[in-house]
Order: C-alpha cells, then sequence, then structure tokens
C-alpha cells in the first residue's frame, strides 16, 4: 500500500500516523475509509472501509491511497471539495491524475 503526497485526512482522524501504520500491518480498525485511486482505468477514485483490505481480492501492494476518513459521508465530503480544488488548480475534474501526478 502506497500513500499519495498529497494524501487528504478527515478532519475527524486524530492520529493520521497510527492510522497509517495500522493500515500498512493489516491491524483492524472499525471506523477508517480509504479514498484510493480506482484499480479500474474508466473510474477515479474508491471509497473503501478499511475491513474490505483484508480480502483477497483487493491488490493493496499497488493500492494508492489519497485519503483517508473516518465515515462514507466524510468521504463523500472529502472528494466533493478535493474536485472542486483540482477544478480551480487544473481546469479539470480529473482527481485520478491529479493524485498520480502528484
Amino acid at each position: 500500500m502506497k500513500f499519495s503526497r498529497r494524501l487528504c485526512v478527515g478532519g475527524s482522524i486524530r492520529d493520521p500516523e497510527k492510522v497509517i501504520w495500522k493500515l500498512k500491518h493489516n491491524a483492524g480498525q472499525f471506523s477508517v475509509y480509504v479514498i484510493a485511486i480506482a484499480a479500474s482505468e474508466g473510474d477515479q477514485l474508491d471509497i473503501i472501509h478499511c475491513s474490505y483490505l483484508k480480502q483477497r481480492c483487493f491488490d493493496t501492494e499497488n493500492m494508492l491511497v489519497a485519503g483517508l476518513a473516518s465515515s462514507r459521508q466524510e468521504a463523500v465530503e472529502m472528494i466533493a471539495s478535493l474536485a472542486q480544488k483540482v477544478v480551480r488548480e487544473t481546469g479539470d475534474a480529473d482527481l485520478r491524475s491529479y493524485f498520480l501526478k502528484g
């Protein structure tokens, strides 16, 4: 699992370093949602509860994490504000390339 240099952390995540450590070491967490670059080229971002990352179907080794949130609602709000920020900075709403290039 890799973390973007432009990693966005929700306001309700108290200790982001601890959350990152737990994600890297596959430790369980109840209320952490990962905003990751989508695995499919046609999509931009995925919101995934951290418990799903323990399943074999997720390629966490090559996953790029763009954000961390403590609820799905917070993750959706973060993506909405990120989209606005990216449009202001680049004139385009391509969040995927924003995180891959950054």
